[in-house]
C-alpha cells in the first residue's frame, strides 16, 4: 500500500523553509536555490521524510557578487545577455537579475555554488532553464565566444540568416559545454570527498516551447552527455496555452500544445536509461487568472501528459507555498482568496494518483496508426526574420503577443510551420508525435514504431547528411514519408553541408537545399503528384509551405487526405485511417479521456462505469461519464481494479496512505498530508461499515463516510492534522 520513496515518482521544488501547510508527502522534494538558509533548509526537509534534491538556476539567479566581481575580481557585467541595442535581457523586472551567456568563467563560478549543494548532502541536483534569448547575441562575451568557436570575427546574428543561425547554434553549445563540465567535475568531486554518486537533471521547457518562445537551449544534444542523467519537463499551462493557429482560427489550445509538447518530452528520452519527470503546475507564473481558470486548464495538462505513457514519473507542482498559501480572484473581477477547498482536495487526490502511474497500458479504442512528424534541435536556429530593417522583436513568451506584431505578422511567433502538420492530424484523433529528427541516428531503429513520417526542412534543418540515409532506408523497408515544402525558407542558404560546391564531386553542383539530397537518397528524379511507390515503402510531396495547412479547413483536409493516400499506397491491413473525436487509454485500472473540440463531431463522448471520477473532490462513484467537446477525465475502473474477494484496497486519496492494517473487526490506516485540509479516500471494503473514526491531536472524531453498496466501496472524509497525520479507524462490526 504505501510506495517506497526510493523511486521518487513524486516530488515538487519549493525555495522557502519546511510548512505543514504545503507538505504535499511526495517522494522527494527539490530544495530551491543556493543561500546562506540552504543547508537549513535541506536539514528541515530531511526530518520529515523526504529524500532532498537541488535545484538552481543556470542562466539567471542572484549571481551579483560574481557580476560584480567580488569572486574573482574581475566584473563580469559584459557577461550578461544583450539585445542588439545592448539592452540586458533580464529574468523579471525587480531586481536586476540578466539571464548569462555561459563562459567557462561562468561555469567555474556555478561550480563553486553547487560544491556548497553537495557538502550539505543532497542526492541529485537539478540545474535548470539553460536559456539563451533569440533576440540576444550582442555582448563583448559572447563576441568572444564567437571568434573562438568559428575563428571568424563576430556578425550581429541579424544580419543575415546565416548570421542568425550560427549565432542560435553557438548559444546551444555553450550551455552544453557549461552542463558537461559542471555536471562531470561535481560528479567526481562528490563521489571522491563523499563515496556518494551524485545525479544531475535538468529541468527544461519542451523544444516545442522553446522555439516558439524564440528560446535558444541544448534540448536532445545534452542526451549525448553522460554527465546528465535525465531532465524534468516544464510544461504547465503557461506554455501550454500560448496560442497557435488551426483551420484559420488563432487562440489557445491547451490541451492540443500540451500533448505535443510531453509527447517531444517523452521521445527525448524514449530507448534511453534518462529519467524524465513530467511537470504540471496548477496555478501558473501569471497571477492574473481565476481560481477556475487555473483548474480548468491544469486538469487539461494532467490528461495530456497521462496520454504518454512512456514516463510515470512527475513533478506534481512547483512552488507548492504559491498554491496552498496563495491568493487570487475566485472570478473576474472578485476580491483574492485562498484556493477553494474543493479545487485542494482535488489537487492532492491527483497527485497521489499520479505516483501509481507505472501501470501497464491498453490502448481503449486505440489507434493503430502512429504517424510522427519531425522536429529537431535547429528549429530554434532560425526563429528570426532575416531583415535588417525589422524592429528589434524583443521577448516573446507567448503572454502578449499583441505587442510582437511584427508588421502584423503572428505567423513567426505562432510557430505555424509546426503546428501546421501537427494540429490536422491531431485534432481527429491521430496519435501524432513529434520525434527528433536528430534521434535518427543516434539510435538505431528509432522510428521503427513509426508508419507515417511528416517532414519539413521550412522551420528545421538536418545538422548531418546521415540523416537522410537513414531516412531512405526506412522508407524502402515499408514506411511513408511525406515531405512538405517549397524551398521558400531563406535559411536554406546558410552554410550548411547541403550547399557547399564540393558536395557533388561530379557534377561540381551543390544542393539549393537540404531537400533535394534527401530526394537523391530516395532515387527521385522528377516529382509527380500523389504518393510514390519506393522500395516496399511510399513517398509524397506537398509543394507548398506547411503553414498553409493552418489557414484554413481546406488546407488542413488536404494534409490528412495526404496521409490517407499514403496509409492505401502501403497496403497494410493493420494500418487504417479511422478519425476520431478523442483520445482514450487505460493504464492498469485508469482510464485517461479527453473529447476534442473543433474535431470529426460534437456529439458527448460517452464513458460506462462504474468508475470513480478522480477530478472531483468527493470521489464519486459514477454509473456513467459524459464529456462534452474540450472536456478532459481521469477515472477509476472499479471492476478492473478489485481485489480479491474480502480483501481491502485504496482506490484514491487525497492523502500519501501508509500502514493500512486489516483485522477481523475492521482496518486502518494512516494519512498523511498538508495541515488542516479537507481530505478524501475512497477503498474497497470487505463489508459494510458501522463507524468510522478519525484521531484529532489524541481524540477520536467521527468521520463523514457513505457506502456504496454496488461496488463494496467506502468513501471517508476527514482532516489532515496539525502534525500533517491523521489515523483512521474503520470498524465492520461492534464486536
Amino acid at each position: 500500500m504505501s510506495r517506497d520513496r526510493t523511486e521518487e515518482r513524486t516530488g515538487f521544488q519549493e525555495s522557502a523553509p519546511y510548512h505543514p501547510d504545503y507538505d504535499l508527502q511526495t517522494d522527494f522534494v527539490m530544495v530551491y536555490g543556493i543561500d546562506e538558509s540552504m543547508p537549513k533548509r535541506i536539514k528541515q526537509w530531511k526530518e520529515k521524510g523526504y529524500i532532498v534534491h537541488l535545484m538552481t538556476g543556470v542562466a539567471w539567479g542572484d549571481y551579483t557578487s560574481y557580476l560584480d566581481g567580488e569572486v574573482d575580481g574581475m566584473p563580469h557585467w559584459d557577461e550578461a545577455q544583450t539585445d542588439r541595442h545592448q539592452q540586458m535581457i533580464l529574468h523579471g523586472d525587480q531586481p536586476i537579475i540578466p539571464y548569462m551567456v555561459p563562459t567557462l568563467s561562468f561555469g567555474r563560478y556555478l561550480a563553486e555554488q553547487i560544491r556548497i549543494a553537495v557538502d550539505a548532502g543532497v542526492e541529485a541536483i537539478h540545474l535548470e532553464e539553460p536559456e539563451f534569448w533569440v533576440n540576444g547575441g550582442y555582448s563583448e562575451a559572447f563576441k568572444r565566444e564567437w571568434q573562438l568557436h568559428y575563428k571568424e570575427p563576430w556578425i550581429p546574428p541579424h544580419a543575415s540568416p546565416d548570421a542568425q543561425y550560427r549565432a542560435s547554434k553557438l548559444k546551444a553549445y555553450l550551455y552544453t559545454r557549461v552542463l558537461d563540465r559542471l555536471c562531470a567535475e561535481m560528479k567526481d568531486y562528490a563521489l571522491q570527498r563523499y563515496g556518494r554518486v551524485l545525479r544531475f537533471y535538468v529541468p527544461t521547457h519542451s523544444l516545442i516551447n522553446y522555439t516558439q518562445w524564440r528560446i535558444v537551449s541544448p534540448q536532445s544534444q545534452l542526451v549525448e552527455l553522460a554527465s546528465v542523467d535525465g531532465y524534468i519537463a516544464q510544461i504547465w499551462t503557461g506554455t501550454s496555452r500560448t496560442p497557435n493557429v488551426y483551420e484559420g482560427i488563432r487562440k489557445e489550445r491547451t490541451f492540443e500544445t500540451a500533448y505535443l509538447e510531453y509527447g517531444v518530452m517523452q521521445e527525448l528520452v524514449r530507448g534511453t536509461d534518462r529519467r524524465m519527470w513530467f511537470l504540471h503546475d496548477p496555478i501558473e507564473d501569471n497571477p492574473n487568472y481565476t481560481w477556475s481558470d487555473y483548474k480548468q486548464n491544469y486538469l487539461k495538462t494532467v490528461v495530456a501528459s497521462l496520454l504518454h505513457p512512456g514516463v510515470a514519473h512527475y513533478e506534481v507542482a512547483p512552488w507548492p507555498r504559491r498554491i496552498f498559501q496563495g491568493t487570487y480572484p475566485a472570478e473576474e473581477g472578485s476580491s483574492k482568496e485562498k484556493i477553494p477547498a474543493d479545487y485542494a482536495t482535488t489537487l492532492l487526490q491527483v497527485m497521489h494518483t499520479l505516483g501509481n502511474m507505472d501501470q501497464n497500458v491498453t490502448e481503449k479504442d486505440g489507434n493503430s496508426l502512429q504517424v510522427g512528424v519531425l522536429i529537431a534541435d535547429s528549429a530554434m536556429f532560425q526563429r528570426m526574420k532575416p531583415d535588417l530593417e525589422a524592429p528589434n522583436p524583443g521577448k516573446y513568451d507567448g503572454t502578449d503577443p499583441e505587442s510582437f506584431q511584427e508588421e502584423g505578422d503572428t505567423e513567426l511567433l505562432d510557430f505555424s510551420p509546426f503546428y501546421g502538420l501537427a494540429l490536422p492530424l491531431l485534432k481527429h484523433g491521430i496519435p501524432v508525435r513529434p520525434l527528433l529528427l536528430d534521434n535518427v541516428r543516434r539510435y538505431p531503429g528509432y522510428l521503427s514504431p513509426y508508419h507515417v513520417l511528416v517532414l519539413s526542412y521550412e522551420f528545421i534543418k538536418p545538422e548531418y547528411p546521415d540523416i537522410h540515409y537513414v531516412l531512405a532506408q526506412w522508407v524502402q523497408d515499408g514506411g511513408g514519408l511525406i515531405y512538405v515544402g517549397d524551398d521558400s525558407d531563406p535559411y536554406h542558404d546558410i552554410r550548411a553541408w547541403w550547399n557547399l560546391e564540393l558536395q557533388d564531386r561530379k557534377s561540381g553542383t551543390k544542393y539549393y537545399s537540404p531537400r533535394e539530397h534527401l530526394f537523391e537518397q530516395l532515387g527521385l528524379k522528377g516529382m509527380g503528384s500523389g504518393v510514390q511507390r519506393v522500395g516496399k515503402g511510399g513517398f509524397a510531396w506537398l509543394n507548398e509551405h506547411p503553414a498553409e495547412f493552418t489557414r484554413s479547413k481546406s488546407g488542413s483536409d488536404r494534409l490528412r487526405q495526404s496521409v490517407q493516400n499514403m496509409i492505401a499506397v502501403l497496403q497494410r491491413p493493420a494500418i487504417q485511417w479511422e478519425s476520431r473525436p478523442y483520445f482514450k487509454i487505460s493504464r492498469g485500472p485508469y482510464i485517461i479521456v479527453s473529447a476534442l473540440d473543433e474535431s470529426v463531431s460534437e456529439e458527448p463522448l460517452v464513458i460506462s462505469g462504474p468508475v470513480v471520477d478522480l477530478f472531483d473532490s468527493k470521489l464519486p462513484v459514477l454509473r456513467q461519464v459524459v464529456l462534452k467537446p474540450g472536456e478532459q477525465a481521469l477515472l477509476y475502473d472499479v471492476e478492473s481494479g478489485r481485489p480479491a474477494a474480502g480483501e481491502v484496497s485504496l482506490i484514491a486519496a487525497s492523502s500519501r496512505i501508509e500502514a493500512l492494517s486489516v483485522s477481523g473487526t475492521g482496518f486502518r490506516f494512516v494519512a498523511r498530508g498538508p495541515a488542516r485540509l479537507q481530505a478524501t479516500a475512497r477503498l474497497y471494503s470487505a463489508a459494510i461499515p458501522v463507524s468510522i473514526q478519525y484521531i484529532v491531536q489524541g481524540k477520536a472524531v467521527p468521520a463523514s463516510w457513505e457506502w456504496d453498496r454496488d461496488t463494496l466501496t467506502v468513501l471517508i472524509q476527514y482532516e489532515h492534522g496539525d502534525e500533517n497525520r491523521t489515523e483512521i479507524h474503520v470498524r465492520w462490526s461492534s464486536c
